[in-house]
């Protein structure tokens, strides 16, 4: 055992050093005024309050209020609904035999025949095969 040797050296554990909302303390800074630290303290125009947010919700209503437009979807026209519909039963199909014929779900048939579907290009050209006829182009 000859060699070895104690390490009697003290080890210090200190803690953490203050966080930034602890720096801010009231506390904290009273403390460095006292002991002559510089201090620079800035106030901040909306500071601890939420006016930010509130005050430009009510432009937003304001402008909402004052907007007539009507903000509906584009439906589907009823010379095209019509159209669909008929030639579905010239070609004696379902519904859902169309739709799978489209690739598409049965659903989406029925709101295009009930004229609550959003228009979509790609569908009524899909329609539009499948069904042997001219649905675009006639408005």
């Amino acid at each position: 055992m000859a060699g070895f040797s104690q390490d009697w050296e003290p080890i210090v554990i200190r803690k953490k050093a203050p966080t930034s909302a602890a720096r801010k303390d009231e506390k904290a800074v009273n403390a460095a005024r006292r002991a002559g630290a510089e201090i620079e303290t800035v106030k901040k125009s909306t500071g601890g309050t939420n006016r930010a947010a509130s005050s430009s919700t009510s432009l937003n209503t304001r402008k909402l209020d004052e907007d007539t437009e009507n903000l509906t979807h584009e439906k589907v026209p009823t010379e095209l609904k019509k159209a669909i519909m008929q030639a579905r039963m010239d070609k004696k199909l379902t519904q859902a035999q169309l739709a799978q014929v489209i690739n598409e779900k049965p659903q989406i048939i029925q709101e295009y025949e009930s004229g609550k579907a959003i228009p979509n290009q790609q569908i009524i050209s899909k329609l539009e095969r499948a069904l042997g006829v001219k649905l675009r182009g006639k408005k």
